[in-house]
């Protein structure tokens, strides 16, 4: 409680200078208002022991993320102070993620990393009415984190902007309502971005066939709702549109592609609309359609900070020529886990 009373007090400083460091973000009064309702939430939710919280015109939030955006520096000297990881050692990201980026560049790969936006950060006005994300930045500390990813030498795709500007598109927002995951439309687009990228990257693709894509409507129950405080409404179904793609000529869907050159690494917004929520509407059938090969994927339903890359450990245990053909991993994860991950962000290797 402590904590939070602090990060609202931290939120009426219009400059923050974080233990020392030369770090500045300048925060406007509107950007201090809504840094104190994410405060507020976050503790709101924790007091009720929720992890979701229900707020205007039926959106669902996931109170980790307002955590997040409550913060100011969660990185350097300052992430042990923050993180919710077990061990103090393990709560900076920053280390983990280049040394993991060094990994693979010294095998030929590069890197791309894809941090998906916080859905608070997207519809601020969810959470606070007179807040116009258009013209002020709802995640100023998280921006200013990916400037430190980059003096650090990753590669790192925002999709922040994108997100805002389609986030009232014909075919719905860019997340879902009642649910922690983009929508499918947040998911095409997030696909055509990492696209654009890949593309620059690799100088051979991979098994090329032709796809086709439909837009078709979905009926999903969010995994929000049931995460409310004991007694909240749960609503019904929610209704979104997803694209389906599957291959020219046969009709059949996506298979990931164990020797493409491309690697799809990450938490559940890699497999969401491919394994559950929905069928070939997932990232890995966008990319698919983008880029006229299927990547190969290693998804996992948890954490996309360090179990996934366990899990390109393993997948390199077993097979010591996986990484061999791999030119790009795609690494792509919810950014709450920047502070929320709780069994930290440990080196990991890529290979033995």
């Amino acid at each position: 409680m402590k904590l939070f009373r602090f990060l609202i007090f931290l939120g009426s400083i219009p400059v923050l200078l974080l233990a020392g460091t030369p770090v500045e973000v300048r925060l406007s009064e509107a950007q201090q208002k809504l840094r104190g309702e994410f405060a507020s939430k976050a503790q709101s939710s924790e007091r009720k022991n929720a992890a979701a919280s229900a707020e205007a015109d039926g959106w669902l939030f996931f109170a980790a993320e307002f955590r997040l955006l409550s913060l100011g520096r969660f990185w350097g000297d300052a992430a042990a102070r923050v993180s919710r990881s077990h061990k103090a050692e393990l709560a900076d990201p920053v280390p983990a993620m280049v040394d993991f980026q060094k990994q693979l560049k010294e095998r030929g790969i590069d890197l791309l990393v894809v941090p998906v936006p916080p859905k608070a950060a997207i519809y601020p006005e969810k959470i606070l009415a007179a807040f116009n994300v258009e013209s002020d930045d709802a995640a100023p500390f998280l921006h200013r984190f990916y400037e430190e990813l980059r003096t650090s030498g990753l590669d790192v795709l925002d999709l922040t902007q994108l997100f805002v500007q389609s986030r009232d598109d014909k075919r719905g927002g860019v997340f879902c309502k009642t649910d922690s995951h983009w929508s499918g439309l947040g998911c095409m687009l997030a696909a055509r971005a990492i696209a654009e990228k890949v593309r620059d990257k690799l100088t051979t693709a991979g098994s090329r066939k032709e796809y086709v894509s439909e837009w078709k409507d979905a009926q999903i129950s969010g995994d929000l709702a049931s995460l409310l405080p004991p007694g909240s409404p749960k609503g019904g179904p929610e209704r979104i549109e997803v694209r389906a793609v599957s291959e020219k000529g046969t009709g059949a869907a996506v298979e990931p592609e164990a020797n493409s050159p491309v690697l799809l690494l990450g938490d559940s917004h890699t497999l969401v609309f491919h394994d559950f929520l929905a069928e070939r509407a997932g990232l890995v059938d966008q990319l698919t359609q983008e880029l006229g090969f299927a990547p190969d994927l290693i998804g996992t339903r948890g954490s996309g900070a360090t179990p996934v890359r366990i899990s390109l450990y393993r997948h390199s245990l077993k097979n010591p020529d996986y990484l061999a053909k791999k030119k790009v991993v795609v690494w792509c994860f919810s950014a709450r886990e920047f502070t929320e991950a709780t069994e930290g962000w440990g080196k990991i290797p890529v290979a033995k």
